[in-house]
């Protein structure tokens, strides 16, 4: 019998494997596809628009996560019915790409597509989150983060790099259709894995445990008011507001980057996507993986910090030496560099971000501020289609370096307050 709550190696394995699947129709929609599109000729500001409006179901998904803490009884397990569901919707979304005759012509159609995929991906995405802060350890989140990124990384390079080279060796829809059967093998995997040993394989029936019960919210009333008042707090609102800054400074420097390398260096969109999503990828699940080790041992705190000021002081510098950018090595370093920044970021700062969510509410707490991480994405992506129109690319790159910078900053004084604050109740204690 297959239980997460049972098997540390499983945990490892399932929460990889899980975020595989939202990387896959990332990486094939936000790289694979809008490259292809800018070799087609579309304009920056269009494919900034595409790709904002493909991103809005993350932006919102925070709607998911009320649903998802209120409704945990089943017993099927607390969370895994959502998860299953928001698979199998999401695959018969991603099937639906199939009948975009043509993917240029009908840019409309497409977008809207994407978007009934984002609408379920982002329900699973809420699902898979709340699961791991229910039932993995404190001392694992580190680790687990780092395989929740590393399989993120992997399913981006496979839905940028793999499905970037059969849209145009196979076709479009041999891509669209790739993705489809491997979503719905990953979802057959899903269903033979339990929370715990108690939990029904398969059962539309509701859970009698008085004690889980107990912990749930009575109401959305008692639900909302508790997430208020945890998102409303001062530590809360200070630190995602630095970890916001660095998400939407590190999107906006790629999509920028990307489109010079596109339009005004050469580069064809597959190599973008295939080098951003192989070697990239390579190294930053290996920098992921070791960077969850780190956190754990070390504490996520200092590791915020850390990275958090090197990526500032790597995209003022980068962008500075601009004049190199049209080298093909340095070119190929620094997508190799920028695909490793944003996940070890991550691995560092989710399970600060874990760490302010309350019981009862951590799936919806947690749910807003991966929301709002996302939200960052799409400014990120929707910001360098309007700013190109105005300010050359460097410019940009060291405008997104300073506003890291400054979030790190940010990041760096509310971690010392909470520290002072920790210690201060412990001596009172």
């Amino acid at each position: 019998m297959l239980v997460l709550s049972q098997s540390q190696p499983l945990r490892y394995v399932t929460f990889f494997y899980l975020y595989i699947m939202q990387g896959i129709p990332s990486g094939f929609a936000l790289t694979a596809v809008t490259n292809y599109l800018t070799a087609e000729g579309l304009d920056a500001r269009a494919i900034g628009v595409f790709g904002a409006i493909i991103g809005l179901p993350w932006g919102f998904k925070f709607v998911w996560g009320p649903l998802v803490d209120r409704y945990q009884n089943a017993a099927m397990g607390q969370r895994r019915p959502w998860v299953l569901a928001a698979q199998t919707m999401a695959f018969l979304a991603s099937l639906s790409i199939l009948f975009i005759a043509d993917p240029v012509a009908n840019l409309d159609a497409l977008c809207w597509v994407f978007v009934l995929h984002g609408v379920f991906a982002s329900l699973q995405d809420v699902s898979v989150d709340a699961l791991a802060i229910t039932l993995v350890p404190d001392v694992e989140r580190g680790r687990v983060n780092a395989f929740m990124k590393g399989g993120m990384a992997t399913g981006q390079a496979i839905g940028a790099a793999g499905l970037a080279y059969l849209i145009r060796d196979a076709g479009f829809h041999t891509a669209a259709l790739v993705q489809s059967a491997v979503l719905l093998s990953f979802t057959v995997v899903t269903f033979l894995i339990r929370e715990r040993p108690d939990d029904a394989l398969w059962s539309l029936r509701r859970r009698s445990d008085r004690t889980v019960m107990a912990m749930l919210p009575q109401s959305f009333g008692q639900l909302l008011r508790k997430l208020g008042s945890a998102l409303t707090a001062p530590t809360s609102l200070a630190l995602f507001a630095a970890v916001a800054m660095v998400f939407i400074s590190e999107r906006l420097f790629q999509r920028v980057f990307f489109f010079d390398l596109i339009r005004n260096q050469g580069w064809s969109d597959t190599s973008v996507s295939v080098l951003s999503g192989t070697y990239g990828t390579l190294v930053a699940v290996g920098l992921a993986l070791v960077g969850g080790w780190l956190s754990d041992r070390f504490g996520a705190h200092r590791m915020l910090i850390g990275v958090a000021l090197t990526m500032g002081l790597l995209h003022v510098g980068f962008s500075l030496a601009a004049s190199t950018w049209g080298n093909p090595a340095v070119a190929t370093i620094a997508l190799v560099v920028r695909q490793t920044l944003e996940p070890v970021f991550s691995i560092a700062a989710l399970p600060v971000l874990m760490g302010l969510c309350r019981r009862g509410i951590e799936g919806a707490q947690f749910a807003v501020y991966m929301a709002l991480s996302n939200q960052a994405d799409i400014l990120g992506i929707y910001g360098a289609g309007q700013l190109l129109a105005f300010l050359p690319a460097p410019a940009i790159g060291v405008l997104c370096g300073l506003l890291m910078l400054v979030a790190t900053v940010i990041a760096g004084i509310t971690l010392r307050r909470m520290l002072v604050s920790h210690n201060v109740a412990a001596a009172d204690g």
